[in-house]
């Protein structure tokens, strides 16, 4: 399981990783911070993306805004099932350390999609960015389009059914 965080400045400009060269998964590419969750935290995904965010920045907690799950995504890697959860919030506060994942950078929202980026965080930026504000979080499948025979990713609301 991974917990990533889309943290947004009040200038609309995302903090993004470019990963280093030397890192296993998506080299040089730009992602958001995250990481793995730890033995203790998979019941808080939440706890542990307000560890990857202090880990990778420096930013504490407090200084973070509105930090909500706003997606959700399964896909299929093997025989294992991976489970990612997408949080995003509001900081004013830029990183505070350098860390050897990559180096931070803030964006704009106009150049975000403009960054290499992998398939599955370019797959949500470009949901995030056109789909209306919902007050519910958004649950993913990523997969194979049988249309097409490409990488997908559908989106759908992630509600309960017995609420409606």
């Amino acid at each position: 399981m991974i917990s990533t965080a889309l943290l947004w400045n009040s200038r609309d400009e995302l903090l993004m990783m470019k990963r280093s060269m030397t890192r296993t998964l998506s080299p040089g590419l730009w992602a958001a911070i995250g990481g793995h969750l730890e033995p203790g935290e998979l019941n808080n995904p939440r706890a542990a993306c307000l560890r990857e965010i202090y880990e990778e920045t420096g930013i504490e907690h407090d200084e973070i805004r509105d930090l909500h799950m706003r997606y959700i995504l399964l896909r299929l890697n093997g025989l294992e099932i991976r489970q990612q959860f997408f949080y995003i919030g509001h900081t004013d506060i830029n990183p505070r350390i350098t860390t050897a994942e990559g180096d931070l950078h803030w964006v704009p929202r106009e150049l975000v999609l403009e960054r290499p980026l992998p398939f599955i965080f370019r797959s949500l930026l470009e949901h995030y960015f056109t789909a209306p504000p919902a007050p519910h979080p958004w649950i993913g499948s990523a997969g194979i389009s049988e249309d097409s025979g490409l990488s997908t990713i559908h989106w759908h609301p992630f509600v309960d059914p017995m609420q409606v």
